[in-house]
């Protein structure tokens, strides 16, 4: 499993997958979404601002990445 840093309190998914280099563009993580590719945590997830925090995981492509809080 991938080990993502952010280092905000929270991210949301398109953000967070364009930050994981699992996809180029906003445009991409969005179609993504709405295509039912995205899972976060083993759910399929269709809300491109939903909210991540640390310890979540998010798979797409069937590569999973795990969000991971540092501090500043």
């Amino acid at each position: 499993m991938n080990r993502i840093d952010i280092y905000t309190e929270f991210i949301t998914v398109s953000a967070f997958l364009k930050l994981a280099g699992a996809v180029m563009s906003g445009g991409e993580a969005g179609d993504a979404i709405s295509r039912g590719l995205v899972k976060v945590d083993g759910e399929i997830c269709v809300q491109k601002r939903k909210k991540l925090f640390a310890g979540q995981v998010v798979g797409i492509n069937g590569i999973d990445y795990e969000v991971v809080k540092k501090c500043t």
